[in-house]
């Protein structure tokens, strides 16, 4: 399997690892949840340790399965090289054959505005579009709802093109939603040395 994503660091900006998620990020992604837009966005609400403990198994059978696979975003932060959780990045459906695959991700809020997200995002795009090399995807989509403008703005700094509105589906999907899309030429055009052209 192709290493895993990982963003250098960048002026102001600490390098970012993506891997899998472990039992011990339990008690940050209980912290991520405390805040009111993470829980608004980001799916089934983690309340607490049993719950958090629960999410990662599930997030770890998908690796198993195949069927996602998901990573804590890490910062390394100080003169000890401490990691801290600043996000998570996801996808979906990806399997060699297959025409797309879905792309999702968080930023927790102690770190939004820092570009975490774009930075996370181009390299799990990166490793999605390389897994498989010419056998993988040729497109990823990614979703949010039509007042995510912080979502929005992400995926078009990426280069994820605004592609279509997908109609509310309640109560999941209270609002309609955008989807953009990448395509494997449009990351070849930008040279991406990680993507298998």
């Amino acid at each position: 399997m192709t290493a895993y994503p990982a963003a250098e660091a960048a002026p102001g900006a600490p390098a970012l690892t993506l891997r899998p998620w472990r039992p011990e990020d339990a008690g940050d992604l209980v912290e991520a949840y405390w805040d009111e837009t993470m829980r608004r966005w980001a799916g089934p609400v983690v309340d607490d340790g049993t719950g958090a403990a629960r999410w990662i198994r599930e997030r770890r059978r998908d690796w198993e399965t195949g069927d996602r696979f998901s990573f804590a975003v890490l910062e390394t932060q100080g003169p000890q090289g401490r990691e801290r959780l600043v996000g998570h990045a996801v996808v979906k459906g990806l399997r060699p054959g297959g025409p797309s695959a879905e792309v999702g991700y968080w930023t927790a809020a102690h770190a939004r505005g820092r570009g975490v997200a774009p930075r996370a995002l181009l390299a799990l795009t990166d490793w999605a579009f390389a897994l498989f090399g010419d056998r993988g995807p040729t497109r990823l989509e990614l979703l949010h709802q039509v007042d995510n403008t912080a979502s929005c703005r992400v995926a078009r700094k990426c280069g994820y093109e605004q592609a279509g509105i997908l109609p509310a589906a309640p109560p999941d999907y209270p609002l309609d939603g955008h989807l953009h899309i990448r395509t494997r030429r449009d990351a070849c055009a930008e040279k991406s040395p990680q993507v298998a052209c």
